[in-house]
């Protein structure tokens, strides 16, 4: 007998599990799938930082690049909004905390990126300021003497990515939805008012079993297998996957509260919870490759040790009291942007009922897409304006 959903959704990470939980708490019937294990993948494998400045991806190409890249500021506030809530909304701790962050400069060309920056978020909305030396010394003494300005942004900060989207999930099953593990979608076929989702079941015997669950909405909520599973349904859903390094040190007492990125070097920096100081910022690690030598993205990507040596060199090249942190472990993780840097969001054209959501920072956007997916699914008009992020865009 063919189960009956009103919405499916794909993906088990953050995303997945918000969308799960939102859907669910407004009265639909909702399956959660994920090929794998809840937050297995980039949601569970990423450093939770809570970016909404520009990153220096979005700024190392120049002016245009920033200011398309600018374009997401509104899921950027609406997310600053939605994290600063979600703990008391969701009744679990996520290690939310929403310090401030800063882009540092240490030199007269990064400054001018900060300035104009700064001017390109403020012309959006985001509360954020130019400091000085004079200012740093006082709001962040532990930064280099090289330092010379930063941009500071109060909305910044960080969660816990190893807890958030497991208690999110806990909330969408107390809220009525059903969560599959270890469920691949492997088809999908148009039926009278929706979709007919074929699902392939692996159990810890590594037993397979077929069944098909038939659905009136679905959302792609899937990161790196977005495009992949576009496909399933016909849908052109252009996506760039990258594989990246992070760094994780041994406990330190604490002594940097911000969110710290660079505008001149690949920096993410952030002390977590536990008082170990989380290192990234883009610094690549290698994508495994299948026989036809395309990107298997179902295998683990593999640590480029120059990647780790350049990291922590930009580290301790901005707070020098990490040279005397042990690290204790790196790791690389996935995550995907669209071509142009914006990301994919609303309906798929041409798959009626079919919504997805992805692309660059989707580890901080993740309530705001959620939010968005959910007043879809409802048949509510968006309070953001989705014409930027259309998936068409790239059909």
């Amino acid at each position: 007998m063919t189960e009956h959903y009103d919405t499916v959704v794909v993906g088990g990470g953050l995303l997945g599990c918000l969308t799960a939980w939102m859907a669910a708490r407004d009265g639909a019937r909702v399956l959660l799938v994920d090929k794998g294990q809840v937050n297995q993948h980039a949601s569970g494998q990423n450093a939770g930082s809570l970016h909404f400045q520009l990153e220096y991806r979005m700024v190392e190409a120049g002016a245009e690049a920033a200011r398309v890249a600018a374009e997401a500021m509104p899921l950027h506030l609406d997310a600053a909004n939605r994290w600063a809530c979600m703990e008391e909304e969701i009744k679990e701790p996520l290690g939310v905390r929403q310090t401030g962050g800063l882009m540092v400069a240490e030199n007269a060309d990064q400054v001018g990126v900060l300035e104009f920056k700064a001017e390109l978020e403020r012309s959006w909305g985001l509360d954020v300021r130019t400091l000085d030396r004079t200012e740093l010394d006082a709001v962040a003494p532990y930064l280099s003497p090289g330092i010379v300005a930063a941009n500071f942004s109060p909305l910044e900060g960080k969660a816990d990515a190893r807890t958030a989207a497991p208690a999110v999930g806990r909330a969408a099953i107390a809220a009525g939805a059903t969560v599959r593990t270890r469920s691949r979608l492997v088809g999908a076929h148009r039926a009278t008012n929706g979709w007919d989702l074929t699902l392939r079941q692996t159990d810890h015997a590594g037993t397979e079993r077929t069944h098909t669950v038939r659905t009136a909405a679905v959302v792609i909520a899937a990161g790196i297998w977005t495009t992949a599973i576009g496909r399933l349904f016909d849908a052109v859903l252009p996506t760039v996957p990258l594989a990246l390094v992070m760094t994780v040190t041994s406990k330190v007492p604490r002594f940097i509260p911000h969110l710290v990125q660079h505008a001149g070097a690949r920096l993410s920096l952030k002390q977590s919870l536990d008082n170990t100081v989380l290192i990234g910022g883009g610094w690549p690690a290698r994508l495994m490759s299948d026989a036809q030598g395309a990107p298997d993205l179902d295998l683990k990507p593999r640590l480029v040790p120059a990647s780790i040596a350049g990291n922590a060199r930009a580290a301790v090249a901005t707070v020098p009291a990490l040279a005397r942190v042990p690290a204790v472990r790196s790791w690389a993780g996935a995550t995907t942007v669209a071509p142009d840097q914006l990301p994919l969001v609303g309906p798929v054209g041409g798959a009626p009922g079919v919504f997805v959501a992805t692309g660059g920072s989707a580890f901080t956007l993740g309530p705001s897409f959620a939010r968005v997916l959910a007043g879809l699914l409802a048949g509510a008009t968006p309070d953001i304006d989705l014409t930027p992020y259309d998936p068409a865009r790239f059909a």
